[in-house]
């Protein structure tokens, strides 16, 4: 089958999966058209955006989401990995019942602040000081702004298609609302020879390098740990200060990402789960750059925020880290993800299909390529299929994003990865043959 003829194939599946999807969803087409009169795209989140219009959701319980017409999912979105703990888990809702008693705002210091922090800087041994903010977005805005302040420079050294949130948007270049864009400078992911060249030619100007130990948006694209100890040895030649963002690596175990590796950071953000599924954000590290951002420090770095500290957020989060989220927790949920990435390579293989199903533990990305990329522009699955397969898993009661994750949950069971793996055998039965 020739180039052209596989493309033209490929558009027709999507035809016919895109006319089932329409006739199916009336009532989401109808609440995405009525919401473009009032939200910009039809919602609040550019990210969960997709065509030809979205789902829109009514409820949502454990592993699973309902839409307005009625349709039941099990979800591997997770809302973008923020719902580690699924969407019901009774020792966070019912934290939260007993927390509204209470009062929703606090409007001061208290007592779940500080036991969610020191939970925090008991896991993370690379975390002496946490400040807390609204979200991963932030904190990685914060951490590079202290670390130009503390080190006195003024360049940012990240990674071509990294992403730090929707203001620090590396996937592609000259992003509009990315701000601070003039001090960034750009190495390749995962090549230790260019960022070294990188380096070179800016040593004495990169206060700070940050990275994602797992680029989420770029792809689902693991470091290589031999890339990171790089990192970690090229920061402590230049005076450079490292942070790892760990938003969405820091459920791979208690400690994140640099745990697993040994690899410490002097700056760590988080985001996503560690509200227990509100908004959270913080950044965290050495003594000597976060306590810069106390008010009695000599040479305080202000910064507030009237959410920080957001009194349910703090008892969501606390109940999640210390009743769910625990070592053998994480472990079992790692499993999980491992036995259905062995599972799905399993039924690829069997058809001949070219596939790979790349990140680590509870987090699946998936490639329709023969190598499993190590930085996006290995990345060879075109956009096409990737909407083929989105659309077709929709129409079976599968909730997923375009972009091929897949992100477990501590509410998903043995049963709802079989229901995956069963709808991915059936995608790869009627088009596998499309896949080069």
């Amino acid at each position: 089958m020739t180039y052209a003829n596989r493309a033209a194939d490929i558009h027709a599946a999507i035809d016919i999966e895109e006319s089932r999807y329409s006739a199916a969803n009336p009532a989401s087409k109808s609440m995405f058209e009525d919401a473009g009169s009032y939200l910009p795209g039809g919602s609040s989140r550019q990210s969960l955006y997709f065509d030809p219009f979205p789902l829109f959701l009514s409820r949502t319980d454990g592993s699973g989401v309902e839409d307005v017409d009625g349709h039941a999912y099990t979800d591997f979105t997770g809302d973008m990995t923020a719902a580690l703990y699924g969407h019901s888990e009774p020792a966070i809702t019912d934290a939260l019942r007993d927390a509204l008693s209470n009062g929703m705002s606090y409007g001061g210091p208290h007592a779940h602040e500080v036991a969610l922090g020191r939970e925090i800087c008991e896991r993370f041994p690379s975390i002496d000081r946490v400040r807390f903010c609204t979200s991963g977005t932030e904190a990685n805005l914060i951490a590079m702004q202290l670390a130009t302040i503390i080190t006195g420079r003024r360049l940012i050294l990240a990674f071509e298609g990294g992403y730090h949130g929707h203001m620090c948007n590396y996937l592609s270049p000259g992003m509009p609302l990315n701000v601070e864009s003039c001090r960034m400078v750009f190495a390749a992911f995962n090549d230790i020879e260019d960022m070294e060249r990188v380096v070179a030619e800016h040593e004495d100007e990169i206060a700070a390098v940050i990275v994602e130990p797992m680029m989420g948006s770029g792809g689902g694209i693991m470091a290589d740990p031999s890339f990171l100890r790089a990192l970690r040895a090229a920061a402590d030649r230049t005076g450079a200060l490292l942070i790892f963002d760990e938003v969405q690596t820091a459920r791979f175990s208690p400690g994140g990402m640099q745990a697993i590796w040994d690899i410490e950071a002097d700056i760590t953000t988080l985001g996503k789960f560690f509200g227990g599924g509100l908004n959270f954000g913080a950044v965290g590290g050495k003594i000597r750059f976060v306590e810069r951002l106390s008010p009695t420090h000599p040479q305080t770095v202000m910064h507030g925020g009237t959410f920080n500290n957001n009194v349910l957020t703090m008892i969501a989060g606390y109940a999640g880290l210390r009743q769910v989220a625990t070592q053998s927790g994480i472990e079992a949920l790692n499993a999980m993800g491992d036995d259905l990435r062995h599972k799905l390579t399993r039924i690829a293989t069997a058809k001949a299909v070219p596939f790979q199903a790349g990140c680590y533990g509870s987090i699946l990305s998936l490639h329709f390529q023969n190598a499993l990329p190590v930085n996006p522009k290995q990345i060879e699955t075109p956009a096409a299929l990737r909407k083929l397969y989105h659309l077709f898993m929709l129409n079976r009661d599968i909730y997923i994003t375009r972009r091929g994750a897949i992100n477990l949950s501590f509410a998903h069971t043995e049963a709802d990865c079989d229901r995956i793996a069963d709808r991915f055998e059936t995608f790869l039965d009627s088009y596998g043959h499309l896949i080069a």
